[in-house]
């Protein structure tokens, strides 16, 4: 019984990093939270080309409840809030800005490139309200919080750089 709990243990721990680093892209030596953002866009698109977007919303929300839960526990282990190898945050938001963007099959090598900037600019930069999240709320709620909103808000602005394109660019093409 004693070694059924210490496997069990291990295999829960190997589960959650997996989950938590996105596959260990969160491990990258440079960058993690854009190569973690990069990992999430190619599987943003590739899950675009069989469930609508309106369900990828719906999973990056999931993924979201779920992610602070682990995160919580994570953060109790460690003693560290918001780890760099945490980049689960990072797949929510990237998820979010392309469920909103307007992406479709037709646009969605250029759309995605875009939101995929628009989302890391809004990460890094932390404008407004996402900085506030970042500094103020605790926990798991507090490392997702802030990438949501910077989702939100990458989702918006791919939409409008999309009307823009589309109203201006795409017809003198």
């Amino acid at each position: 019984m004693g070694k059924e709990k210490e496997t069990w243990n291990r295999e829960e721990e190997v589960m959650r990093k997996l989950f938590l680093t996105v596959f260990y892209s969160g491990l990258s030596p440079k960058a993690p939270g854009t190569v973690g953002s990069f990992v999430a866009l190619i599987l943003g698109v590739l899950l675009l080309q069989y469930i609508p977007e309106s369900t990828m919303f719906l999973l990056a929300f999931l993924i979201s409840v779920i992610a602070v839960r682990e995160i919580n526990k994570y953060e109790k282990e460690v003693g560290e809030h918001d780890s760099k190898e945490i980049v689960i945050d990072e797949l929510a938001g990237m998820w979010i800005a392309l469920s909103i963007c307007g992406i479709t099959a037709e646009n969605m090598y250029y759309l995605a490139p875009i939101a995929f900037v628009y989302f890391r600019i809004f990460d890094i930069w932390k404008p407004s309200v996402i900085g506030r999240i970042d500094k103020n709320v605790k926990g798991g709620w507090g490392v997702m919080g802030d990438d949501i909103v910077a989702g939100l808000a990458a989702g918006i602005a791919t939409s409008g750089t999309y009307f823009l394109i589309e109203k201006y660019i795409l017809p003198i093409i």
